[in-house]
């Protein structure tokens, strides 16, 4: 067994070579990546600057709260550009329909955009998807608008952040440089996905996905990810305490200059000893 796997919860984030935030509950999480959000749109607005904001479906528990946040304080939203990680992919490599419980197209206007009050809302032309048919589109947009500022993310079962999904065959620095693109979905991601969305259909999940790549989030001046289910107990020590490797590609995330990971008591305190 890997020793980072019997790590106490102080040992781990001692050890953790990113820092490693534990806080006492998932709503407590959520909040906080909520803030992470409204406050660095909020110094962007102040500085008269564009926010450009990578989003995941997974976690989703921050959106109400930033949604609050926008809504109470009359935060505008006008220069940002909301782009999210990755969405599934049906057989043909296009996107799956907005109205599938599956689309993260249709849980992100569901979640965020039709609960923003309009006059505080993103432009529509600024919410961008990875799209299978322009596969530079979200890499030449980030040299055009000269920024990242944020990742916000998680992490899944296979390592995986967006659906960068492992590749064993490749160097680190190799992985590193791979853009937006299409892929196959890995069965473990496919049979947990469907336990944590679909109750265990995974008949119904699908095969392929775009997502964007490691190469367009290292640009990022931040990246933070939140983790809160019973198996992340295993997979947040892997990425913070294991080589760094494609074969468990967000360990690769501790060769970037500023990632930091929130988990829970739950999450931090699991060891299998």
């Amino acid at each position: 067994m890997k020793e980072y796997y019997g790590y106490s919860a102080d040992e781990f984030v001692k050890k953790a070579h990113f820092p490693v935030i534990v806080r006492e509950d998932n709503q407590t999480i959520f909040k906080e990546l909520a803030q992470i959000m409204f406050d660095t749109i909020k110094e962007n607005n102040e500085k008269d600057d564009i926010s450009v904001i990578v989003n995941p479906v997974g976690p989703v528990g921050q959106y109400p709260y930033f949604v609050e946040m926008v809504n109470e304080n009359k935060l505008s939203l006008k220069k940002c550009w909301f782009i999210n990680m990755d969405e599934y992919l049906d057989d043909n490599n296009e996107w799956i329909p907005s109205d599938s419980y599956l689309s993260f197209h249709g849980v992100m206007e569901k979640k965020l955009y039709s609960q923003i009050e309009p006059e505080l809302n993103v432009p529509e032309n600024q919410r961008v998807f990875p799209n299978p048919h322009k596969l530079d589109e979200i890499g030449n947009l980030l040299k055009k608008l000269g920024k990242l500022d944020l990742v916000v993310g998680g992490i899944g079962i296979t390592g995986h952040v967006a659906f960068n999904e492992p590749q064993p065959d490749m160097s680190n620095e190799e992985f590193l440089n791979l853009p937006t693109r299409t892929l196959n979905i890995t069965k473990e991601t496919r049979a947990t996905n469907s336990c944590n969305d679909l109750h265990g259909a995974m008949e119904e999940m699908p095969y392929r996905a775009i997502t964007i790549g490691m190469k367009e989030m290292f640009t990022a001046k931040r990246i933070v990810l939140g983790c809160f289910r019973d198996w992340h107990r295993g997979v947040v020590r892997h990425a913070a305490c294991g080589e760094p490797s494609a074969s468990f590609p967000v360990s690769l995330l501790q060769l970037h200059k500023n990632m930091s990971l929130y988990i829970s008591e739950s999450v931090a305190d699991y060891t299998l000893d």
